[in-house]
């Protein structure tokens, strides 16, 4: 989406205020002891008492409102009675929904109670590449100057990225062009660049084994080719010709 009025641009603010706080919420709930379905089932209660829509519950017919991931599920993972949440627990909470017909996108990986794993360095460099590589966005920079950074400042902490999963534009729908706003390098990948008014939701998938996703055996979940863990953290961001306006702040990455 290209914001193009104040009225859009104060509709994508709110869609992304909502989604933000929905997720630092939800994040705040997650406690040892409890389901990923009663966390879904708390989110799907704060976006109705917005006004909002959950993106994948209304768009594919996602078995959720929210995906929630613990563990070896990297991404998609499906809210469950039987997945219970335990100390030192991988999760991801990803958010997304629609309100007044503007969309947004958000997520973020933490630790449950202790790091009895030893995943908090992880979540801690997922986060900082995210927000470093927000930083340097704006109008004119190419796309694929930010996946280098992004893949390189992982390997400099001994991690590597899931390539096939990325960032994409979002706004009049949950995704829009561009799509594939990767985490590595594409060489081939010289022309496109981000746009001045562009609503983009940049996401980060560093891991510790794998380098691709795999769908799972319940058509939904995203697993490691190789394994392992994988910490993703996501902000909508509006691209201006300075730094870029992050629409999803109130979650608090």
């Amino acid at each position: 989406m290209i914001v193009k009025t104040e009225e859009e641009l104060q509709g994508i603010k709110k869609v992304s205020e909502a989604v933000a706080l929905t997720l630092r919420k939800m994040r705040a709930y997650a406690k040892i002891g409890i389901s990923t379905k009663e966390i879904d089932e708390y989110g799907r209660e704060i976006m109705e008492q917005l006004g909002a829509r959950s993106a994948p519950f209304e768009t594919y017919g996602f078995p959720g409102y929210t995906c929630i991931s613990v563990n070896k599920v990297f991404a998609h993972g499906i809210p469950s009675d039987h997945v219970v949440l335990k100390n030192g627990d991988l999760i991801n909470i990803d958010v997304s929904a629609e309100l007044n017909g503007f969309w947004s996108d958000n997520g973020c990986s933490f630790v449950v109670g202790e790091d009895e794993q030893g995943l908090q360095h992880l979540v801690n460099t997922s986060r900082k590449i995210l927000l470093d590589a927000i930083s340097q966005i704006s109008g004119g920079v190419r796309l694929s100057d930010i996946g280098k950074f992004i893949e390189n400042t992982a390997k400099k902490d001994e991690y590597l990225v899931i390539r096939n999963l990325g960032g994409h534009g979002v706004g009049r729908s949950l995704h829009e062009e561009p799509d594939g706003v990767v985490n590595y390098y594409d060489k081939y990948d010289k022309s496109r660049r981000f746009r001045k008014d562009a609503v983009i939701a940049i996401e980060t998938f560093i891991a510790t084994k794998s380098t691709l996703a795999d769908t799972a055996a319940d058509g939904w979940s995203f697993v490691g080719n190789k394994g392992g863990f994988v910490a993703q953290h996501e902000h909508t961001i509006l691209v201006t010709s300075g730094k870029p306006i992050i629409l999803t702040a109130e979650n608090g990455i």
